[in-house]
């Protein structure tokens, strides 16, 4: 089965619906921001609107990252926002000497060999917009209504791992199921989860 044809009954067996204390939630709008990406250019979020945009923390040296691209589960993901017009923005907020730092180059360069397709990977090495978006960990996904209202956060799949092969086969995936609904017109039924993975190593 195509990770995208999922089911939402039973989804979360293992993420709790209570949503820890945040700084932003669901139903609310999404809060500005703007970064450069690794070449340089500033990414403002508010030109965005109109689209529908998922945030994506990363930190290419955290293993529960490394589970979702080895797996392709990551990329097949962007490559879903892609073809349907959805912007997809992967932010570093490693601080400089930190575990997952990267410059624009070495960004670029991982980008490429992990043949990832974001919109932008932008960087946040001061982790401003990650505290404004209370990101605590690698991976940690929201996901912004074309209204820039802020429809998920959290997890981005329903088992907690580090294993490739379970993230591939097994694992249901809460992004996929937030865009379907998001894309539809629909509420999302689970919108908030607890992220898990690495901690995002600010400074």
């Amino acid at each position: 089965m195509s990770i995208f044809n999922l089911g939402l009954a039973g989804i979360l067996a293992s993420l709790v619906l209570a949503a820890p204390a945040m700084a932003v939630q669901p139903g609310q709008p999404a809060p500005d921001f703007t970064l450069p990406d690794t070449n340089g250019q500033p990414v403002h979020l508010a030109s965005l609107q109109g689209k529908i945009v998922v945030l994506e923390w990363t930190n290419h040296e955290c293993p529960f990252v490394r589970a979702h691209y080895d797996s392709g589960v990551m990329q097949a993901l962007q490559s879903r926002a892609k073809a349907e017009g959805v912007a997809w923005l992967t932010i570093v907020s490693s601080a400089p000497g930190e575990e997952g730092y990267v410059d624009g180059a070495t960004g670029n360069a991982v980008t490429a060999r992990d043949r990832a397709v974001p919109m932008a990977k932008l960087l946040d090495p001061a982790g401003t917009v990650g505290h404004l978006y209370n990101a605590k960990t690698t991976p940690d996904m929201i996901v912004i209504d074309q209204a820039g209202a802020i429809e998920y956060m959290g997890a981005i799949d329903d088992k907690r791992t580090s294993s490739p092969e379970v993230a591939k086969e097994a694992a249901g995936n809460l992004v996929a199921a937030a865009l379907d609904s998001v894309e539809q017109g629909r509420p999302v039924a689970v919108p908030v989860t607890v992220s898990y993975g690495c901690s995002v190593k600010y400074r």
